[in-house]
């Protein structure tokens, strides 16, 4: 069994105040007793609309703002999960990143954002280079399997597929959900099938209004909601445990029956 936090508030343009907010974070969910902790989409850096911004803000793996999520791990002992805007050499675009660093403050695991938010009006791919499909990375905590995917990927149940044929028991899920008439439902929705269909445990942290839709949730295998945090800045912990994952998967043997498999394009 392991404690997870998720984490939710509203990330702004000054990248140090975003920072400062997110070790605030880290030690409220740290003195929870959570082993792990989950930010964000675009945790490092957010304006609200999608322009060259978010490109000149951007930041290699090893700039400040990865520095600071590292000494956030290592002080609170835990790992840490977080999206940025992550700069690519040569281009006038960025990855959408998600990092996964450990207590002792080395990234662990990567994800870069398969699918553009290119939908409801919105276009991300303007400034943002889809990541490419390769073997799914994971990283295990207490003996459970995290894989991690981002926001719009929810919409993409084949992509969460791949990840549980990767092992993982948890999936994280950061996110900047962009309100909009019926968005928070879809989210709320799409969180419980894809943890309801993959028998796994699924952990969003949305952000916070005004630019993502809140209702941040650590969901069960069954699809039972155990922790939330509505609209509220915070974070909340909730147990995940293999054993439960197992009497799931006894009782609805959906993977196991499958007759179909995700295949790479």
């Amino acid at each position: 069994m392991v404690e997870i936090a998720i984490a939710q508030f509203a990330p702004g343009a000054d990248k140090p105040a975003n920072l400062q907010h997110i070790a605030k974070l880290g030690a409220e969910a740290a003195a929870h007793g959570a082993r792990l902790l989950t930010f964000p989409e675009y945790a490092m850096f957010t304006v609200p609309v999608m322009d060259h911004r978010f490109v000149d803000s951007a930041e290699p793996l090893d700039g400040p703002f990865v520095t600071g999520l590292r000494d956030v791990a290592v002080e609170h002992k835990m790992h840490v999960v977080a999206g940025l805007n992550e700069a690519i050499a040569g281009e006038d675009r960025i990855f959408n990143t998600l990092v996964a660093v450990s207590p002792d403050g080395e990234i662990e695991a990567r994800y870069r954002k398969l699918h553009l938010y290119d939908a409801f009006g919105y276009r991300e791919s303007e400034m943002v280079k889809p990541g490419t499909i390769e073997a799914p990375e994971t990283f295990v905590v207490d003996g459970m399997t995290f894989g991690m995917q981002t926001c719009y990927d929810l919409r993409f149940p084949e992509v969460t597929r791949r990840i549980v044929d990767a092992g993982a028991d948890v999936l994280l899920l950061p996110a900047e959900w962009v309100p909009g008439p019926l968005k928070e439902d879809h989210w709320t929705t799409l969180l419980r099938a894809r943890a309801i269909e993959n028998t796994i445990y699924v952990a969003a942290a949305d952000q916070s209004a005004p630019a993502g839709s809140g209702a941040s949730a650590i969901i069960d295998p069954m699809g039972v909601v155990l922790a939330g945090l509505g609209e509220r800045v915070g974070t909340a912990v909730a147990s995940v445990d293999p054993e439960r994952i197992a009497e799931v998967r006894a009782t609805n043997p959906a993977l196991a029956l499958r007759r179909f498999t995700i295949a790479g394009t």
